[in-house]
């Protein structure tokens, strides 16, 4: 939408909710893991502790899968290339990507003797619980291909499916195991379905509710997103808690897991159905030469006064449809890729997945690190409303800055608590502003800023930035236990070391946004084309 003067509140509203459902499964997704960390551990990497022989099988399959993993986000990373920078170019720097990341896996990874020692114990639970992020980054990859071929839409259609089939799958990983591998290898790929849906979602649940909103109230509308991603992992929290309460460890080890992960079937099958309802976005039916429906979904937007307005402007700056993405230089992508990597590198998704785990490391027991999982979820959606009622108001860079350096200062001092042995009510309480500073800027404006920057000509660019993004998550996911649970690293910090690493990143944040990032306040997507060819 650019013409603001009038428009069907109600009925943009009603899509903006249904879109928003791609983000509360991304959260109930992402979050459901954090309840059954323990318990994932003791039933998978338990028994491997126990039983040598069955370690070493695990292990050869634990390399080949993350080996295979890795070579599909290798050639997802060389697509990238080609598109950036044509055919030569384009298959030289993929050329080197392939040879460097093939000698780093292999020396660093698959040349590993099959024992499992300590960090290669650290190393599978690490993966299996971030494995759904290597789907991510497959989602994220092709999710801008899929808006340009299958539309907005139909893509969350299938984002919708893999939910619930990876809902299933999780849950009962030895019955779906057409692989016929060990169940940890069965559970890891429909965490990896789970993922891929994330992916997509992650790109096409703001990018469709972009489309469809005014320029005045649209950072508003894609920040409701980001609530409906907060409310899915506190609604996860909930359901974990409730699940686990009162239950002796050993049933949630064997069968009170499965019923977290089968839970997600509900809010995906919702998802799913309400889909059908839902046009496709304006920009797409003009993309496709189908002006005549893209004026019919316009009318029942804006009205039939200002719809043909608004159209024309859609078609002026779809003149181009497949321009190369550097056509308005390198900085647009810079700057996408660079607040989606250090949206992770502050470190939100080792609080949000592992906060049951460093709860437990304060000396709480699983209910209690379960229920402080929720306050700490609490936080998050309330100052994500914060968020939502002031990213139109006093824009977007203020809230990037002040967050980034609140998140810095929390998370230093987190380190610290650890480091200095103070933890309880101290470590909270810096862990619940840390989480306040998140999601009143980093968390939902990151998303506002995303679906805003890219001009509708290379609009599909916006994935590279999403790709990156879940790229980071799963650094920051896999290396945090690997860090967490390191003899040496423990020995001299106790356990604050990784805070600390997150805190510098705040700082290097801010710095990034006050140096790089445009305010987008105000601004019509067809405006922002013309910012960017200044």
């Amino acid at each position: 939408m650019t013409k603001e003067a009038s428009y069907n509140s109600l009925y943009i509203l009603a899509l903006t909710m249904v879109a928003t459902l791609g983000g509360l499964l991304f959260g109930y997704d992402t979050a459901v893991i954090n309840g059954a960390i323990n318990a994932l551990e003791s039933f998978f990497i338990g028994p491997l502790r126990e039983h040598p022989e069955l370690a070493v099988k695990v292990i050869i399959q634990f390399k080949f899968a993350a080996g295979i993993c890795f070579a599909i986000v290798a050639l997802l990373v060389n697509s990238f290339f080609f598109k950036l920078f044509g055919a030569v170019k384009g298959s030289v720097y993929s050329m080197i990507l392939i040879v460097v990341t093939g000698l780093v896996v292999y020396f660093k990874f698959l040349s590993l003797p099959n024992i499992l020692t300590e960090n290669m114990a650290n190393s599978i639970n690490g993966f299996t619980i971030s494995s759904a992020l290597l789907g991510c980054i497959i989602g994220g990859s092709v999710a801008g291909y899929l808006s340009q071929t299958i539309g907005r839409k139909k893509g969350l259609i299938l984002a919708a499916l893999l939910f619930l089939i990876s809902a299933v799958g999780s849950a009962i990983p030895e019955q779906m195991n057409f692989l016929h591998a060990h169940v940890i290898s069965s559970f890891i790929f429909y965490r990896i379905i789970g993922g891929i849906g994330v992916g997509l979602a992650s790109m096409l649940s703001p990018m469709y509710i972009a489309e469809i909103a005014p320029s005045n109230i649209r950072g508003k509308l894609v920040s409701w997103n980001q609530f409906a991603i907060i409310f899915g992992m506190l609604l996860v929290y909930f359901v974990n808690y409730f699940i686990a309460k009162g239950q002796p460890q050993e049933w949630i080890d064997t069968v009170g897991w499965r019923w977290m992960f089968g839970s997600e079937t509900i809010p995906a099958v919702m998802f799913l159905g309400l889909l059908f309802f839902v046009p496709e976005t304006p920009r797409f039916l003009v993309m496709k030469n189908q002006e005549a429906e893209a004026l019919k979904v316009l009318t029942k937007l804006s009205g039939a006064g200002t719809a043909g307005e608004v159209l024309r402007d859609i078609k002026g700056t779809l003149v181009e449809k497949k321009v190369p993405w550097l056509s308005y230089g390198g900085l647009i992508l810079m700057v996408g890729i660079l607040l989606s990597v250090f949206q992770q590198f502050v470190g939100i998704n080792v609080v949000l997945y592992y906060a049951s785990k460093i709860f437990s490391n304060m000396g709480a027991n699983t209910d209690t690190s379960l229920l402080q999982t929720i306050i700490v979820g609490a936080v998050n959606l309330t100052f994500t409303v914060v968020a939502i009622f002031t990213v139109d108001r006093f824009g977007r860079r203020p809230l990037m800055i002040i967050g980034a350096l609140g998140m810095a200062f929390s998370m230093i001092m987190l380190g610290f608590t650890f480091y200095l042995e103070r933890l309880g009510m101290t470590a909270l309480v810096f862990m619940l502003l840390y989480t306040a500073f998140f999601a009143m800027s980093w968390g939902p404006v990151t998303w506002v800023l995303l679906s805003e920057i890219f001009p509708n000509s290379i609009r599909s660019a916006m994935s590279i930035a999403v790709a990156a993004q879940w790229v980071a998550n799963l650094v920051v996911s896999w290396t945090f236990p690997i860090m967490d649970g390191n003899p040496t690293l423990t020995n001299l910090f106790h356990q604050g070391f990784s805070y600390w690493i997150y805190g510098v990143m705040g700082i290097l944040a801010a710095w990034f946004v006050w140096k790089f990032v445009p305010e987008t306040k105000g601004k019509s997507l067809e405006n922002m084309e013309k910012m960017w060819k200044k």
